[in-house]
């Protein structure tokens, strides 16, 4: 038995919404994009931040004080359940029996509004973000993959989820950085992710896509070519 296609929403999903020729040549042909060095920064601050909000799981207010009033619902207060599906190899799934395909992900945090479940993201760059229509656009695609992957697995879902955002403010004494907080309610529709979801799955069943003229790889392979 062949084994199933799997997809992230990061990965796979964006990859194939940036640009399906690279989707492609990545799931058929193992062929990647060149990578450039991964700054660390980043994840050692999704650690911290994960273990942060974890010290207010199941308190009386359920939130780090500075969402409180700014969320809807408090922390999904089972951390072990959590801890899985933060984890890729333990975390929540959709298959599609009929395409023979799974989409995975691992969720950074999840509110409970009574019993319903919101998807929580966190976010750290260097400047404030901008409009919740360009949130939507960057990572809409990622918190549509939480909520079916919440729907799938038989939880109620919530139709909208939160991005929270850290970014920098100052640095004080003893070179402590102080962030900026601040989060966004974006709306999420897993019908519309899976249906994204099959559309990515019929590209990688089809011919190789055709040159992609705003992806910057695809224009460097073909100036690359055109130069040689």
């Amino acid at each position: 038995m062949n084994q199933p296609i799997r997809l992230s929403p990061t990965s796979g999903l964006n990859l194939y919404n940036e640009c399906p020729r690279c989707f492609w040549m990545q799931y058929n042909k193992g062929v990647h994009r060149p990578r450039g060095i991964f700054p660390s920064l980043p994840g050692g601050m999704d650690e911290v931040i994960k273990k942060y909000f974890d010290k207010f799981r199941g308190s009386k207010k359920g939130l780090p004080p500075e969402l409180v009033g700014k969320v809807d619902g408090k922390l999904m207060p089972d951390l072990k359940l959590m801890n899985e599906w933060r984890n890729w190899r333990t975390g929540m799934e959709y298959h599609d029996k009929k395409n023979n395909a799974v989409l995975f992900g691992a969720l950074d945090d999840c509110l409970l509004e009574g019993n319903t479940y919101i998807p929580l993201d966190y976010k750290t760059r260097g400047y404030p973000p901008g409009t919740v229509e360009e949130s939507q656009r960057y990572y809409g695609t990622q918190l549509d993959s939480y909520a079916l992957l919440l729907w799938a697995n038989g939880y109620k879902v919530a139709p909208y989820a939160y991005l929270v955002y850290y970014y920098p403010q100052e640095v004080s004494e003893n070179g402590v950085v102080k962030f900026n907080v601040e989060p966004k309610k974006l709306e999420v529709s897993p019908k519309r992710v899976k249906g994204l979801f099959e559309e990515a799955l019929r590209c990688l069943a089809g011919p190789m896509p055709p040159h992609h003229t705003e992806c910057i790889y695809c224009c460097w392979n073909a100036e690359l070519k055109e130069f040689d």
